[in-house]
C-alpha cells in the first residue's frame, strides 16, 4: 500500500512540473507579444509624428510664398535686405512643436551652375576669333585666391574651375589642361562618370576633381546652386557685409574697395542699377565696364531652409522658389534633409 502511494505522489509531481512549464511558456509568449505590440504602436506613433512635422514644414513653405508676395507688392522692382523676407532665421511655436525657417536670396551668391554657360566669342586682331572665359569662371578662380586657402595657388584654382566646367558642360571633351572628364573618373577605385549636367547641390563638388572637403567648406558661404539655370546675375542689394571677398572677386578689386562699396550701400540698397553704377566707390574701379553686366538690383530665386519638430520627431527641408513677375511663385526644387 505504501509503494502505491509513492507512485501516486511521483505522478502528481510530474504533472505539476508540466503545468508550470506550460504556464512559463505562455508567459514568455505573452511577454513577447506585448513587447512587439508596444513596438508597433510606437512605430505607428513615430510615423504619425513625423508626418505631422512634414506638414508643418510644408506650412512654412506656403507661408514663405505669402511673405515674398507681400514684400514684392510694395517693392516690385527692387529686392533688398530691408524687406520682410530678410529677417534671418525665425522660429514659431505650434501645437506640440516648433517651426523654424530662413529665407535667403540665391542671387546674392555665386551660382556654380553658371560655369556651364558657354563663353562668348570675340574677334581679335587679324580677324581671328577667340573665346573669352565665362564671368562666373573668372569669379570662382578669383574667389579661391581671395580666400587664401592653404595649398591653393593660381594653378590649383584654374584647375578646379576647369574641372567644374567639364563636369557641367554637355560634351565629354576636356576644356583645358586642368579639366577632367569620364576617363579621369572611370579610372578611380570606385569609378563613375562626369555628370555633364547642372549641379543639384553644392555638396556635389565632393565628386569633382581637385575639390577637397577643406576647399568646399571654405567656399560654401559664398557659392550656391540655382537648379537647372546657368544664370549669372548678382543682386548687389542683398550682398551680405561678410561676403566682401566674393564682391572683390566679381569686381577684380581689392578687399578694401569691396568693403567700401558695401559700406556705402544704404539699408534699402540701390533704387536702380544705375545708382550702383554711379557710386563714387564704383566709378573709380578699373575695367568696371567689363563687369557691370553681372549685377542687378532685383532677384527672382530664393531658398527656404525650414525645419519642424512635433513631439519627438524632427523634419528638415530646403525649397528653391522662383518668382515670376512678382506675382507667381513656383517651387522648382525641394530637398529633404538638413543640407
Amino acid at each position: 500500500m505504501i509503494i502505491r502511494l509513492d507512485k501516486y505522489h511521483q505522478q502528481k509531481g510530474v504533472a505539476l512540473i508540466t503545468v508550470m512549464l506550460i504556464v512559463a511558456l505562455c508567459a514568455v509568449i505573452a511577454s513577447q507579444m506585448t513587447a512587439r505590440l508596444q513596438m508597433q504602436m510606437q512605430r505607428s506613433a513615430n510615423i504619425a509624428f513625423n508626418q505631422q512635422a512634414y506638414w508643418y514644414a510644408m506650412g512654412a513653405e506656403a507661408f514663405t510664398k505669402r511673405v515674398l508676395i507681400t514684400a514684392f507688392e510694395k517693392d516690385d522692382k527692387v529686392t533688398h535686405l530691408g524687406q520682410i523676407w530678410a529677417q534671418g532665421e525665425t522660429t514659431y511655436p505650434v501645437d506640440f512643436g516648433t517651426i523654424s525657417g530662413e529665407i535667403t536670396d540665391l542671387q546674392s551668391c555665386l551660382n556654380l551652375n553658371a560655369l556651364r554657360a558657354k563663353p562668348e566669342s570675340t574677334t581679335g586682331a587679324g580677324g581671328r576669333s577667340s573665346n573669352q572665359k565665362a564671368p562666373a569662371r573668372l569669379a570662382l578662380v578669383a574667389l579661391l585666391m581671395n580666400l587664401h586657402i592653404e595649398g591653393v595657388s593660381q594653378f590649383e584654382a584654374d584647375s578646379m574651375a576647369d574641372a567644374l566646367t567639364d563636369w557641367l558642360d554637355e560634351d565629354s571633351g576636356i576644356s583645358s589642361n586642368g579639366g577632367a572628364e569620364d576617363n579621369d573618373y572611370a579610372s578611380r577605385e570606385f569609378p563613375y562618370l562626369a555628370a555633364n549636367h547642372y549641379l543639384a547641390s553644392v555638396n556635389e563638388l565632393r565628386v569633382v576633381e581637385h575639390f577637397t572637403p577643406v576647399i568646399i567648406d571654405a567656399i560654401k558661404p559664398y557659392v550656391c546652386v540655382i537648379p537647372e539655370s546657368h544664370q549669372h546675375k548678382i543682386n548687389i542689394n542683398t550682398f551680405k557685409s561678410d561676403q566682401a571677398e566674393l564682391l572683390q572677386a566679381l569686381l577684380d578689386s581689392t578687399l578694401d574697395e569691396a568693403q567700401e562699396i558695401l559700406s556705402a550701400r544704404e539699408e534699402e540698397g540701390f533704387a536702380s542699377i544705375d545708382d550702383f553704377y554711379g557710386l563714387p566707390e564704383v566709378t573709380k574701379l578699373r575695367n568696371f565696364e567689363d563687369k557691370k553686366e553681372q549685377f542687378v538690383v532685383d532677384s527672382e530665386y530664393f531658398k527656404l531652409k525650414a525645419s519642424a519638430s512635433f513631439n519627438d520627431s524632427y523634419f528638415a527641408m530646403s525649397s528653391v522658389m522662383k518668382i515670376t513677375n512678382n506675382k507667381y511663385i513656383d517651387v522648382i526644387s525641394r530637398t529633404i534633409g538638413r543640407n
